[in-house]
């Protein structure tokens, strides 16, 4: 999937870094990741999750809250009511570019701080929100903070460590910190809810996730990231909590209207990748792509996938229908396709008006059941009488005309 580096500027005079993680194909909506506490956008949980609602048609942008990994402003005097600012604007940006409500996901600090920021951005612009290992209590981080607190409401300002990385800290960090009521911004929220937390998060414990709830509006739903740690740093339990917020999120983002069904035929549209479309049919949409030796995203089948599988589905469909109007015991079938060409000299002979090489395909038909040797021969003898067969080997015309 392609990546978009952008930057996005604050009402504090800096800008946020951030990555824009595009469906290969068209976008059905949009998402907005905050990191958990000190971390940044190239986290795993953030990488993984914002490139799994990526495949499911979703933009989804990861940002570094400010003074952290490429963004500007200094983390040290921040606090938490920077961090909501930062996921406001970073929202705004979203919602203007897409021009419809976004979906918001948290991990960890970042799970409180969208949902602090939700009754800021205005609810009539968010779908839903997704939290992971989210805190009921934004107090409780201080105690994940090595240092002389007392010292730095003192003084004003002093040296830190959190997680093994150094930090100057100042009071209105603290203070800022201290002054969140996390349930009461909870209770007044009007969106969808989803809440994943792990009952053996060594950091927030599970109890944070039955505050939240008990607080939250329906509709409101819980997913236990049993066995997983605070940072989902198994790749396993990553890619699990994408899974859920990406299915889930398709509720909630439902496909646009400006892209209506074609009543007959096929339309391709062109995506964000290289080479990756969206197939759209009357009842069907799905994403071509071709492979990354190729320079595409590998997000889907390849056009000659696309056509092996035309005529491989076709032939199956035709011998079933022969053998059962015949009540032949045909139990299954199993084709296997190839097509034999050199793609890239393919495109080279096309782009330069060559014409094109002799090719083949080649069908191997295996049937399952208990036929008799005649049987099988005239199965496999209607297949080649197929309506996809047909067409390929008859005088077929492309007619190709333009629009607007």
């Amino acid at each position: 999937m392609p990546t978009e580096n952008l930057t996005i500027a604050t009402d504090a005079g800096h800008d946020l870094a951030g990555s824009l993680e595009l469906p290969t194909g068209l976008v059905r909506g949009a998402a907005l990741f905050a990191h958990c506490f000190t971390c940044t956008k190239a986290s795993k949980a953030a990488v993984a999750i914002t490139r799994a609602l990526a495949r499911e048609g979703i933009a989804c942008l990861r940002f570094d809250f400010t003074g952290l990994g490429g963004s500007g402003g200094e983390f040290g005097r921040a606090g938490f009511a920077t961090d909501v600012a930062d996921l406001v604007a970073a929202a705004e940006y979203l919602a203007d570019r897409f021009g419809q409500k976004i979906l918001l996901v948290g991990h960890s600090l970042g799970g409180a701080a969208v949902l602090a920021a939700a009754d800021d951005l205005g609810f009539d612009r968010i779908a839903a929100i997704a939290t992971i290992g989210a805190p009921s209590d934004v107090p409780h981080v201080l105690e994940r903070i090595d240092g002389d607190l007392a010292a730095i409401r003192e003084s004003g300002s002093g040296p830190v460590s959190i997680g093994g990385r150094d930090f100057e800290l100042s009071r209105e960090f603290l203070e800022r910190l201290e002054t969140i009521d996390l349930l009461a911004e909870v209770e007044r929220l009007r969106v969808p809810l989803l809440l994943l937390h792990s009952p053996t998060d060594a950091l927030v414990g599970i109890e944070n996730a039955g505050l939240l709830f008990k607080a939250a509006r329906h509709p409101k739903s819980f997913v236990s990231l049993a066995g997983a740690d605070h940072l989902l740093l198994d790749d396993r339990d990553a890619d699990f909590a994408a899974n859920v917020i990406a299915g889930w999120a398709t509720r909630y983002l439902p496909m646009r209207d400006d892209w209506p069904m074609p009543e007959d035929g096929v339309v391709v549209k062109s995506g964000h990748g290289r080479f990756g479309t969206e197939v759209h049919t009357a009842s069907h949409r799905f994403v071509a792509d071709e492979p990354r030796s190729y320079g595409g995203d590998d997000a889907g089948p390849t056009p000659y996938d696309l056509l092996l599988a035309a005529l491989g589905t076709c032939t199956a469909m035709t011998m079933r229908i022969y053998a059962d109007r015949r009540g032949w015991p045909l139990e299954g079938t199993t084709i296997h396709l190839t097509h034999e060409r050199n793609h890239e000299e393919d495109c080279e002979h096309v782009l330069d008006g060559e014409e094109g090489q002799i090719q083949a395909l080649t069908r191997r038909i295996e049937l399952e059941g208990d036929l008799s040797g005649e049987q099988r021969a005239r199965i496999v003898e209607i297949a080649g009488k197929c309506p996809v067969h047909r067409t390929l080997e008859g005088h077929l015309h492309i007619h190709t005309t333009t629009a607007g």
